[in-house]
């Protein structure tokens, strides 16, 4: 009998231990913070006061920072861009609020509408870093969907990674003012038209917005 009762209690660990493992996370939006953006990193991760570095959730672009992939750069200048101009930030909690990097974890709002969404619609978001069922997942992934018929961004059978100019040809710009009427959220390191002085925080785009 005594061997019965330790056979049943190890077997209880054990089906207690898989569903842990296997836990999901079924989150509802819900909780919401407003924040100002401190620096913004990329088309996904941002800093912003009272939480630090955040990564968005969800969504994943390309790489614009250590390595550069195809629409990384272009992905990170459209984000930048609405985070630099907005009038207001919220983050909105989902689920868990840290990943294992100790980065916040949140839905970004910017004056009112979801930058997640906006990102995608553009084209810029490669795929979803999904770990359970999230608030506006279903959303999401029909407008990936979308983006992916229309061929927007990196759906569009281009190289991406900015125009450059067709003779290859050094491209002078008087000011940022003037580089932005051809080229309006800034050019990568790499580009023709790129030049250190306009590059003021030495992040490898110059004129970004």
């Amino acid at each position: 009998m005594k061997n019965m009762f330790i056979i049943i209690f190890i077997a209880i660990l054990g089906i207690s231990g898989c569903s842990q493992e296997n836990k999901t996370v079924q989150a509802t939006a819900g909780e919401q913070v407003t924040v100002e953006l401190t620096k913004c990193i990329d088309g996904d991760t941002a800093k912003f006061t009272k939480v630090g570095t955040t990564r968005f959730l969800y969504i994943d672009t390309p790489e614009s920072t250590r390595t550069i992939e195809p629409y990384g750069k272009e992905a990170a200048a459209y984000t930048c861009n609405l985070l630099k101009n907005a009038n207001e930030i919220q983050l909105q909690y989902d689920g868990p609020k840290k990943d294992k990097y100790d980065r916040t974890l949140a839905w970004i709002w910017v004056d009112g509408k979801l930058l997640q969404r906006e990102i995608i619609k553009k084209g810029y978001v490669e795929k979803f870093y999904d770990y359970g069922t999230y608030s506006y997942e279903a959303e999401l992934r029909d407008l990936q969907a979308n983006a992916q018929r229309q061929k927007v961004g990196l759906w569009s059978n281009k190289s991406g990674t900015t125009p450059k100019s067709t003779n290859n040809q050094i491209q002078k710009f008087a000011n940022c003012t003037d580089l932005r009427k051809v080229y309006p959220n800034g050019v990568p390191q790499n580009h023709t038209a790129y030049e250190p002085k306009m590059d003021r925080d030495q992040d490898g785009f110059a004129c970004e917005r």
